[in-house]
């Protein structure tokens, strides 16, 4: 819900301040948030040269590099190709579970990976049905592809730490202060000016991304990742679109059409799909005796 509506804050950011610079004051501000409830907490903050060397690459992929991609994407192609392109990251994230991870992925979750691209597809199959193949489609949907898989590559990272015991509150401190100071590179390698937009939009919008958006999201997404896996955690990238639009329904008077029924409830049925569980074998009494068969 959170991330399906940052879509209208991000709308709020772009003018006067440069995405870069934009994107270093949120995630520094995230940082600064999480770092000072975690010292209320008593949450231990100090770790030793492997763990920084995680928290650096869920930086550098999670809160750094995709976000640069995502947004400079948005520059070439419209909201709805980002949408669908970006979306691919449920595959990735599948594909990484396997190469990296060595998860063994079942049909059913493929299947709902699947029915969630569909309907996204359908979701903005009037915008699709427009796209005209230019040069500027191609580097943007490159773009945004890039995104999704540096994304799914800051999934990985962070389930792989988790494996090794970091805590995600921690990890996400680091990682976002690492991440707002890698963009802020970035920011000057491009020779973008640190402005600042005073204005009640611009700051509330701010406010948003970098708590709700960034501090509750991430860490709501990256402990559920720990739990379920980046394979099943992923589906989030094709409930997000849908939740933006119904968001836009509320907010900015979009008619809702037969795609939008439909796209909606093709990636809701693959949302149930992954979601649910196969039912567990029975557990036989110790020292039963178990036949060839069982």
């Amino acid at each position: 819900m959170i991330w399906g509506s940052t879509w209208l804050a991000i709308d709020f950011q772009l003018g006067i301040v440069p995405v870069e610079v934009s994107l270093v004051y949120r995630f520094l501000l995230a940082s600064a948030v999480l770092f000072t409830w975690c010292g209320i907490r008593g949450l231990p903050l100090r770790f030793d040269g492997r763990a920084h060397r995680y928290f650096l690459l869920l930086g550098l992929f999670l809160f750094g590099l995709n976000y640069i991609a995502a947004y400079s994407a948005q520059i070439y192609i419209s909201s709805a190709l980002n949408a669908i392109v970006f979306s691919t990251m449920v595959w990735m994230n599948i594909l990484n579970a396997r190469v990296f991870l060595g998860t063994r992925v079942d049909g059913k979750t493929y299947a709902a990976a699947t029915l969630g691209i569909i309907g996204i597809v359908i979701l903005f199959l009037p915008e699709v049905q427009n796209i005209s193949w230019s040069d500027r489609t191609v580097i943007g949907a490159g773009l945004s592809l890039a995104g999704a898989l540096l994304a799914s590559l800051g999934n990985t990272i962070s389930q792989s730490s988790q494996k090794l015991k970091l805590p995600v509150m921690q990890a996400n401190a680091w990682g976002m202060l690492y991440g707002g100071l890698l963009n802020a590179l970035f920011a000057v390698g491009l020779g973008r000016g640190f402005v600042f937009d005073s204005s009640a939009e611009y700051i509330s919008s701010l406010l948003f991304l970098a708590v709700p958006g960034s501090v509750i999201a991430f860490g709501c997404y990256l402990t559920l990742i720990g739990r379920v896996g980046i394979h099943r955690a992923g589906y989030v990238a094709i409930m997000i679109p849908v939740v933006a639009v119904l968001v836009s329904v509320v907010f900015e008077g979009l008619e809702i059409s037969i795609n939008i029924v439909i796209g909606a409830a093709f990636a809701l049925a693959g949302n149930l799909m992954i979601l649910m569980r196969r039912k567990s074998k029975a557990v036989k009494p110790v020292g039963e005796a178990s036949s060839p068969e069982s």
